[in-house]
C-alpha cells in the first residue's frame, strides 16, 4: 500500500466561506499515482469543516442562513467567556464534520455527478490548514 500526505493553507478574505477543493484533492491523487484506495480530507482547526454537496451558489446560500439559524452569531456562548468570540464556529464544526473519506476507483476520485469537496470556513481571516492523505494501490 502507498500513501502521500499534502497540507493546503487558507487564509480566507471572509469569517465564512465555503471553497471548492475537488480540484486540489484530484491534483494530489494523480501526485500520488494511487488508482484504488481512497482520500482522507480533513479540516485541521476546530472552527472549519469538510462537506461534500453540489456547487451550486444557491444552496450554499441556503446552507449558510441554516447555519446561522441553528448556531446564531452574537449568542452568550459560554466559550465567550474564557475570551474567546468564535464559540458559534466551533459548533458549525461539529455540525458539518471536520473530514471525509472519498473512494478512489481507477485512479478518480469516485463521486457523484454532482458531488464535489468543500472547505467550509467559520472563523477565518487568518490562516489555517487542510490535510489530504491518499491511500491505496
Amino acid at each position: 500500500m502507498k500513501f502521500l500526505t499534502e497540507y493546503i493553507t487558507f487564509h480566507t478574505k471572509k469569517r465564512r466561506e465555503f471553497i471548492n477543493i475537488t480540484r486540489e484533492i484530484d491534483r494530489v491523487l494523480q501526485k500520488s499515482g494511487i488508482k484504488e484506495g481512497m482520500v482522507l480530507v480533513s479540516a485541521m482547526h476546530i472552527t472549519s469543516g469538510i462537506f461534500v454537496n453540489d456547487a451550486e451558489p444557491g444552496l450554499h446560500r441556503d446552507i449558510e442562513e441554516w447555519l446561522l439559524k441553528l448556531i446564531p452569531e452574537g449568542h452568550d456562548y459560554y466559550h465567550h467567556r474564557t475570551g474567546e468570540v468564535n464559540g458559534d464556529a466551533h459548533l458549525r464544526n461539529l455540525l458539518i464534520g471536520h473530514q471525509v473519506v472519498i473512494p478512489v476507483t481507477d485512479g478518480k476520485l469516485d463521486l457523484g455527478t454532482w458531488q464535489k469537496v468543500f472547505y467550509a470556513e467559520f472563523d477565518g481571516q487568518r490562516s489555517k490548514r487542510l490535510v489530504i492523505k491518499v491511500m491505496g494501490e
